[in-house]
């Protein structure tokens, strides 16, 4: 399956590079693909954002949020095409990083309304980057929730989070993004203010 991850920092080199171990086409998208600051990626796998998206089949929005809809925006049409949107809406506030939308709306939402005729999906954003490729190795595996519309794709999408070590779990439509997108507030909130550090992920846990 040829994957388009638009957005090479910290998600998206972790997220590509595990796909790509996993026997997942993997193309990333980024602005000017001759910065250096890309040399440790494949070279031949380092495209424009327009040029990576054109002929995926999945597209993986991992850029920051202040950029995300110019980089949507300049991918062309996206009609058809199962977009997986990990963005989470940050902004600094007067506390540091806070969501910048809730309760109403959401960046999954927000993605969709950018992409008319996408099938997109809100996941892989309640966890850091540094966890991404490393669900294997936590005892208890770390679930990862897929919301999304169409539920004729979300098991490809579940696939392809399940290849990364983690428990994919169905939180229905995409609207509950609204719900996930608090959800990696409190993952912030941990590790950055109550000392618990990065390398954790959230779990469900059954009696049996």
């Amino acid at each position: 399956m040829r994957i388009a991850v638009v957005g090479a920092g910290s998600v998206g080199a972790t997220l590509g590079q595990a796909w790509l171990e996993r026997d997942e086409d993997v193309i990333w998208g980024v602005r000017n693909p001759s910065d250096p600051k890309y040399a440790a990626l494949p070279r031949e796998r380092v495209k424009t954002a327009a040029d990576a998206a054109k002929g995926a089949e999945v597209v993986v929005t991992a850029t920051p949020w202040s950029a995300a809809q110019a980089a949507i925006k300049s991918l062309g049409s996206l009609a058809g095409k199962i977009v997986i949107d990990c963005m989470n809406p940050l902004g600094m506030g007067p506390e540091g990083l806070q969501l910048v939308l809730g309760f109403d709306t959401s960046a999954g939402e927000q993605v969709a309304s950018w992409a008319p005729g996408a099938f997109v999906f809100k996941t892989l954003n309640t966890t850091g980057a540094g966890n991404m490729a490393t669900g294997r190795d936590f005892p208890v595996k770390p679930v990862m929730p897929v919301a999304g519309d169409d539920a004729a794709r979300k098991p490809t999408v579940m696939q392809l989070v399940g290849k990364l070590g983690f428990e994919p779990a169905d939180a229905g439509p995409l609207r509950n993004a609204r719900l996930l997108e608090p959800l990696a507030m409190f993952w912030i909130d941990q590790a950055m203010k109550r000392g618990r550090g990065r390398e954790f992920a959230f779990a469900l846990v059954g009696r049996r």
